[in-house]
């Protein structure tokens, strides 16, 4: 909501740099995508050599 009260003032302000960025937002999204799902997966690969490591320490304290 904050989001579209902002480009409100925006269009208010300046319209023709609103207009650009209402139109640049999606493709500057699917460019972004890759980079957001390679995140993930390397979050997730660390979270599994976390568990690994911690394991042995897990088996042992319980």
């Amino acid at each position: 909501m904050a989001a579209f009260l902002l480009w409100l003032i925006l269009l208010l302000i300046c319209w023709p740099l609103a207009l650009l960025a209402l139109f640049l937002y999606p493709l500057i999204w699917l460019l972004l995508l890759p980079f957001r799902l390679l995140g993930f997966a390397v979050e997730g690969a660390f979270g599994i050599v976390k568990g690994l490591f911690l394991l042995p320490g897990r088996m042992l304290g319980s």
